[in-house]
């Protein structure tokens, strides 16, 4: 499910490709854009849930291939499956909205065999998958706890997993997998709890549906008066308007949008939000920056009764 963080994430990444592409790329092949990434992200999520089938499917050859190989030691002959038998696999690999999600995909992760194999071995040697083996018995919140704890120690606190996915997609960013990882370990919970649509939808509802785009929309319309604003606060002594970078002003300018025209957004929600995009996403000193303008362009909008919310 894509939530609102990510959602202002795209929203500013959108509006920066954008300002950096007109007149080439029109608003309309921008808007598409944006909504592209909104979809792609929830493939992302897709994917997540669908690597563990696959992990498990490469596991499930590598015993069956040392069962058949031409002097097979004991061990070989009567493993333990306790892996492959996984339940939670089990009701991944029936979900019908999971299957049908990847019936007519042309990209998988059927020709990633070294990557695969790769996360694996990692997998094989770790201290929670040792742990599980050993286990004189598993219930279903065990098989679910096994597989929540692979995502967070190894596949999701993997760098190369993370390159690997960068690679599958240019909508997948580091933002894309840390949340998507996230409600991938809630939809095991969902399954776990016995939820009959434990599949998550895109969004939350339709109200987060439409604010990304809208959000996006109306930072376009005003940006040249909300760039005024913002410049009305830039104190010349100490910043200089034309050298403010352009990643700032465009968070300040979406910013300053979802003041404007999103009532039901608390303004303190939007400030600590917007800040802390600029923390991560410009210049060391983006985020005091940042911080100390939309601070007082809140304190005017309220001045001028532009906004009432708390």
């Amino acid at each position: 499910m894509i939530n609102r963080v990510l959602i202002r994430v795209k929203v500013v990444q959108a509006l920066y490709s954008y300002v950096l592409t007109r007149p080439d790329r029109t608003y309309e092949q921008a808007k598409n854009d944006l909504q592209l990434s909104f979809e792609k992200s929830y493939e992302l999520y897709m994917y997540l849930l669908k690597l563990i089938i696959e992990l498990t499917d490469l596991q499930d050859r590598a015993i069956d291939d040392a069962r058949n190989k031409y002097l097979p030691t004991e061990e070989d002959l009567n493993p333990n499956t306790r892996f492959i038998d996984n339940w939670l696999v089990k009701q991944l690999r029936e979900n019908e909205e999971l299957n049908v999600f990847f019936k007519d995909k042309l990209v998988s992760w059927q020709d990633e065999i070294i990557f695969k194999r790769l996360t694996l071995d990692k997998i094989l040697n770790s201290d929670i998958y040792k742990e599980y083996m050993s286990y004189e018995k598993t219930d279903n919140a065990t098989d679910c706890e096994i597989w929540k704890q692979i995502l967070k120690q190894i596949i999701l606190n993997d760098e190369d997993v993370e390159d690997k996915l960068e690679t599958m997609s240019l909508f997948w960013s580091v933002e894309d997998i840390d949340t998507m990882g996230q409600f991938v370990i809630k939809t095991i919970r969902r399954i776990l709890e016995g939820n009959d649509n434990p599949i998550m939808p895109m969004f939350k509802d339709d109200e987060d549906r439409a604010f990304g785009e809208k959000l996006f929309s109306r930072s376009v319309q005003i940006m040249d008066e909300n760039n005024i604003l913002i410049d009305s606060f830039i104190k010349s002594e100490r910043w200089d308007k034309n050298r403010v970078a352009l990643m700032d002003r465009l968070i300040m300018c979406v910013a300053v949008t979802e003041l404007k025209y999103f009532e039901s957004i608390p303004t303190t929600v939007t400030l600590n939000e917007y800040i802390e995009l600029a923390k991560e996403f410009s210049t060391p000193n983006s985020g005091q920056f940042v911080n100390g303008i939309l601070h007082a362009v809140c304190k005017n909008l309220r001045e001028r009764g532009i906004i009432a919310k708390p």
